[in-house]
């Protein structure tokens, strides 16, 4: 799969593609739990092909797990059994506790876990690309220092957040460079955290250092897609700047204002709600508002259907059966 091709294909070709953001389905296809799939490479990897199997989403992904980077670095996560892993308490407080904060090897916490994941699925899945993900550097410092200590400190001490936000993009080029090495096609970089500051501070605090790995791992066998589910629209030109070659936007923006603000050669991917529409509406109320997503977007040819962050676990199979049908509806403009 030559991932330049792809993109090619998909900003050119007639019908609507779709990438909802979606593994939990697929642990449940596997009868297991979401703690086995993010501690176990294997299991993980088994979601996502199974889910794979079930449904035609033009790409397959890997569960959007915030917490694998920092625990890493030493926070403490807990692992509830139906749910997605949190960081309990913060990790680093102050300079010296930042200064003194080592950058982990890639064999740290579950990330060989989760590297284990991404090759696998890339080992069998061969007609489509794999897209692997991983914390975007805001966030990540987020989680490391607190996320409501970090938007002070942003304003009483910005240079002690540069420090650790210096640290944080030296990881993480480390570790998409190790994703990229398992044969997966690009990153899905989840930095929702951007979404809470300004444009300007967001340009300053997390897109400068986006594209530091964008520049480090991006290239015709590698993308970066970079979603940003807290931004309303404020600093869309912030996810621009990254250099990104796909942007991923939640279900707070405007999807049509979003892609008239992106450059044609970008994919813009988004953004039906994951929880109020996917897991807590109708398979009705998912076609219609699928539908109308679709045709609101339909001008765009750089457009990708998606959900607006990841899908939850214990979803409706039968609302996730009527996003499809609507997808395939309208490609055939059958309604």
């Amino acid at each position: 799969m030559e991932i330049q091709k792809w993109l090619h294909e998909t900003r050119n070709r007639q019908e609507r593609r779709a990438i909802p953001i979606m593994t939990h389905p697929g642990i449940e296809l596997c009868s297991k739990t979401v703690r086995d799939a993010v501690t176990d490479g294997e299991v993980h990897a088994e979601a996502i092909c199974r889910l794979n199997e079930q449904y035609p989403s033009a790409a397959p992904t890997v569960i959007m797990d915030l917490t694998v980077e920092a625990e890493a670095f030493g926070a403490k996560v807990v692992f509830p059994e139906d749910e997605v892993p949190s960081v309990t308490e913060p990790l680093v407080s102050d300079r010296e506790s930042i200064d003194r904060l080592p950058i982990p090897s890639l064999e740290a916490g579950r990330v060989p876990e989760y590297l284990k994941a991404n090759r696998l699925t890339a080992e069998r899945v061969k007609d489509k690309p794999v897209f692997a993900g991983c914390i975007g550097p805001f966030s990540l410092a987020g989680r490391l220092f607190g996320l409501s200590e970090l938007m002070i400190a942003l304003y009483v001490e910005p240079e002690n957040m540069t420090v650790l936000l210096e640290k944080c993009t030296r990881f993480l080029i480390d570790y998409t460079r190790a994703i990229r090495q398992t044969g997966v096609h690009g990153v899905i970089m989840a930095e929702p955290a951007a979404g809470l500051i300004s444009n300007e501070d967001c340009l300053l605090y997390s897109t400068d250092y986006v594209r530091q790995i964008v520049d480090a791992v991006q290239d015709e066998n590698f993308m970066v897609i970079l979603h940003n589910c807290g931004n309303f629209g404020h600093c869309t030109e912030a996810m621009i700047q990254s250099g990104a070659a796909g942007l991923h936007f939640g279900n707070k923006i405007d999807m049509a204002e979003a892609l008239e603000s992106c450059p044609e050669d970008r994919l813009v991917m988004g953004n039906l709600d994951p929880v109020g529409l996917f897991k807590q509406s109708s398979p009705e109320k998912v076609y219609a508002e699928t539908m109308n997503l679709l045709k609101k977007t339909s001008q765009w040819k750089n457009f990708v259907l998606s959900t607006g962050c990841d899908v939850p676990p214990h979803v409706p199979s039968e609302n996730i059966e009527a996003f499809y049908q609507a997808l395939n509806s309208f490609n055939n403009r059958s309604v």
